[in-house]
């Protein structure tokens, strides 16, 4: 602002010492109460505020009806936007009230830190990595040691407190403004903070630390802009509002020359400022604010309130309360300010602060219990409130994009956590899952995808938002990119892939691009994606890359997303995984064996995928009229060839068939000739992944892990008959078997979902293993009993204790054989009628009908009609 000299407005205390040096506590009500009343008294003709000095263009923003705190001034380097600090301000920050004051009143205000340029330029010579700094200039170094690191916790102990924050809020907090000396509180702090400053000058005098260098050069520039507004305003029209570390170092003078010597060569950067919405919980020093408070909303709270700030705050405690269902009288209030008084009284203090107000509550509201204490400490003490700028507000392009957006979707930022449903069959829930994807490409993590609770159709979407102060940094980062979302999110998946290390990263930029929507990205990807996997010939690297490719295919449906250049490169990479898997499982270790386990599994869910999605026509005709291939030469250990290997064709397959109208391809004749090829060659794809499975299975060199989890797949998909399957058990368990061997087949068979509800329906199976694990010698039976403690383990308590009882009983004996007792109740094998009728009535009561007789008129139970 300019500073043109202006009169003062209204009557000026006679008695006030200029410059007017305010030392304040940063975010503190009862310091921003007491600059008010001193403000009001002193009438300066400038405020000069501690802040940098490139954001007095921004100050009259703060008089914008649309400015809502908390709120932050946030500084970042031109060239490096990473490269960033921020200055927030709360509604109860004396910086905030001294602004507010000084529009109010049309006086000038301006800030008199050390500019932001040095500031980012200092950062960067620290490398603070890439995570954006919230610690502004004034807040002590974490690990500065002595009275400069916390003087208020120096004074508190020379009190006799124990705590800082309670010393804090006894003697300011507390404190109302009355009629007394406004100027008083500022009198004493100022002595105090002298007196420290002496005993830190006399302890650091043997050396000077870098933090001690720095708060130097910050009060010199601050002196000379001292210095400038008393030659501009006169000596008796300037108030100073800084930390009340600074005011000695203020007050007390010093040379030009010397102040001026301490600024000469500092290093520079190009800086931009501009406000950006903060919340109460990035004030709070638990959120890794440096110069943060405990209770953000508890200090709210003591500013705002106009009277009986206590009562008022277990009124809104009992609010929150009842809002989750607990129930809360106000007798349960009254009781609890009783408490809060006479805790009070009891420990010696003014008023009840915090601590008596939290044990009031816990006590009396919470019935002792410390969850929804836990909860009234989260949202109400801490809080989620967040500020908000006006649309005139300096900002970069892509951060306008993104608030035109979000004023569009309807999406509101908010600092509370919160999920959010996408229907992604409507317009505008599409067009949200579309941003966040993109913003989640660019590195703004307003949202995370989360399992959604109810249903697994690809048409919905779950994702839990949460918008951080931080994220405006990252918006400003990506805005190199480019200057809308789109752009930008397009621009950076290109590089991306570009620069993506494994085959696996770019199949999953691939899915990101469709879950985004970039079409104009998704070419590029797509060729990258191609070329990384004609060259990667590491069966782990393709097994990871083809779920997420057949995920992808999945999308094009609901999303209407094109995803025809995915067909010929998923057909591509499941051949190879084909040929490639049974050579690559050969001689495996155990911690080999059991990731090649995963990736078998992960490559079995990607085939089944793969016959669902309509770009490879009909699944059914695809799986039956593809031949069967044979095994190879020389047996089960022959070579890892896999039969059939000229690819099988679909039914009909010269021309393809009705499988190639699914697809149509760019580029002529010969690129549709290649789709149409990808398509007859995964129609057989099942086929195709069943004879690799067969060769798993019967191979020797195989370890058993593998060869367990073969047959289980094959059984699974009904390709193996389950008299085979026992059979493979009984040789994989025979007494020639390794006791090692024999546990890892085991837990490839029976391990993992489903697997104890296989043996338990199947006794065959079971006995088999019984009989095998009585056998195992006592010298082989430790080194086995961890592999089956870590299967077995895994099952549900329902599916152990069945399985318990079936083994008690002795598996494959039936319970009504001759010979046999009367076997365990529920292992029968006929239905027993007594005990499924007892359910009967429970049925009918859920479905509606009270009465016990069937539509009609009849007795018969009502048949249920279930899709």
């Amino acid at each position: 602002m300019t500073g043109v000299r202006s009169a003062g407005v209204g009557r000026r205390d006679d008695d006030t010492r200029w410059p007017a040096l305010f030392g304040v506590r940063h975010h503190g009500p009862g310091s921003a109460r007491a600059v008010r009343a001193a403000l009001d008294a002193a009438r300066p003709r400038v405020v000069l505020i501690e802040g940098p000095p490139e954001a007095d263009a921004l100050i009259p923003l703060a008089a914008d009806p649309d400015m809502r705190p908390p709120v932050a001034l946030l500084a970042h380097a031109v060239d490096e936007p990473g490269r960033s600090a921020f200055w927030p301000m709360a509604g109860f920050s004396p910086e905030w009230v001294a602004l507010r004051w000084a529009l109010e009143h049309g006086v000038p205000a301006r800030f008199i830190d050390l500019p932001a340029t040095h500031t980012l330029a200092w950062q960067g010579e620290e490398d603070v990595g890439e995570k954006p700094d919230i610690t502004p200039p004034h807040a002590p170094a974490p690990h500065t040691a002595g009275l400069r690191a916390d003087p208020l916790g120096t004074l508190a102990a020379i009190a006799g407190y124990d705590d800082a924050e309670r010393w804090w809020e006894d003697v300011v907090e507390h404190r109302t403004v009355g009629t007394g000396d406004p100027f008083a509180p500022f009198t004493a702090l100022e002595e105090a903070m002298e007196a420290l400053r002496e005993a830190a000058d006399d302890d650091e005098a043997r050396g000077e630390g870098e933090e001690d260098a720095r708060d130097r050069v910050r009060e010199a520039y601050m002196r000379l802009q001292v210095r400038a507004a008393r030659k501009e305003f006169g000596d008796d029209g300037v108030a100073v509002v800084c930390g009340a570390w600074h005011v000695p170092a203020l007050r007390r003078p010093a040379p030009v020359a010397a102040d001026r010597a301490l600024l000469k060569g500092l290093p520079k950067v190009r800086a931009e400022l501009t406000w950006v919405p903060w919340t109460h919980r990035r004030l709070a020093r638990a959120g890794g604010y440096g110069a943060g408070i405990d209770a953000p909303g508890w200090y709210a709270h003591l500013f705002d309130a106009p009277d009986r700030p206590v009562e008022r705050w277990l009124t809104k405690v009992a609010g929150l309360l009842r809002e989750e269902d607990r129930i809360v009288s106000p007798a349960h209030v009254i009781e609890a300010v009783r408490l809060a008084e006479t805790l009070a009284a009891l420990r010696g203090r003014p008023l009840p602060g915090l601590s008596e107000t939290a044990d009031a509550v816990r006590a009396v509201l919470c019935d002792g219990s410390d969850v929804p204490a836990a909860l009234v400490h989260d949202r109400l003490v801490v809080g989620d409130v967040l500020g908000e700028v006006p649309a005139g507000a300096p900002a970069v392009p892509l951060q306008r994009d993104l608030d035109r957006l979000q004023r569009r979707l309807r999406l509101r930022p908010e600092a509370a956590e919160r999920e959010l449903e996408l229907d992604l069959r409507k317009d505008t829930d599409a067009a949200r899952g579309r941003l966040l994807h993109r913003l989640r490409l660019l590195g703004v993590g307003w949202g995370e995808p989360v399992v959604p609770r109810s249903g697994t159709g690809t048409f919905r979407e779950t994702w839990r938002l949460r918008w951080e102060p931080e994220l405006s940094v990252r918006v400003a980062e990506a805005g190199v990119w480019g200057t809308t979302v789109r752009a930008a999110a397009n621009t950076k998946a290109e590089e991306d892939a570009v620069a993506a290390r494994g085959l696996a990263e770019v199949t999953a930029l691939a899915e990101h691009c469709l879950l985004a929507g970039l079409s104009r990205a998704l070419p590029a990807v797509m060729r990258v994606l191609a070329d990384r996997a004609a060259l990667d010939t590491d069966v782990g690297h393709l097994a990871q890359a083809l779920p997420a490719l057949v995920r992808s295919l999945r999308y094009g449906d609901v999303r209407g997303t094109d995803t025809r250049a995915l067909t010929e490169v998923a057909a591509g990479l499941a051949q190879r995984i084909f040929v490639g898997l049974p050579p690559a499982c050969a001689a495996l270790g155990g911690e080999a064996a059991e990731e090649m386990r995963r990736h078998m599994d992960a490559v079995h869910g990607a085939v089944g995928l793969l016959e669902e999605t309509g770009v490879y026509g009909n699944p059914d005709e695809g799986h039956e009229g593809a031949p069967a291939p044979a095994e190879p030469a020389g047996g089960a250990d022959g070579g890892a060839r896999v039969p059939g290997g000229g690819g099988a064709r679909a039914p009909g397959g010269g021309e393809g068939g009705a499988a190639a109208d699914g697809i149509a391809v760019d580029g002529g004749d010969a690129a549709r000739d290649v789709a149409d090829e990808a398509v007859r060659d995964t129609a057989g794809l099942r086929a195709r992944w069943q004879a690799v499975l067969r060769l798993l299975a019967r191979r020797d060199r195989v370890p058993g892990l593998i060869r367990g989890r073969a047959v289980r797949l094959s059984l699974d998909d009904g390709d193996l008959d389950p008299a085979e399957a026992a059979r493979l058990m009984g040789l994989a368990l025979s007494p020639g078997t390794p006791p090692g061997d024999a546990a890892a087949w085991i837990e490839g068979f029976v391990g993992g979902a489903g697997g104890g509800l296989l043996l338990v329906h199947d006794e065959r199976l079971l006995a088999l293993v019984d009989g095998w694990l009585t056998g195992v010698p006592a010298e082989a039976f430790t080194d086995v009993l961890p592999l089956l403690r870590r299967t077995f383990s895994a099952y549900e308590e329902g599916v152990r204790r069945t399985l318990g009882e079936l083994v008690r009983r002795g598996p494959g004996e039936r319970a009504g054989a001759s010979g046999a007792g009367p076997g365990a109740p529920g292992f029968a094998d006929g239905l027993d009628g007594e005990r499924a009728d007892a359910v009967l009535p429970v049925v009918r009561l859920l479905l509606g009908q009270d009465d016990e007789r069937g539509p009609g008129g009849n007795t018969e139970p009502a048949k249920v009609a279930t899709t």
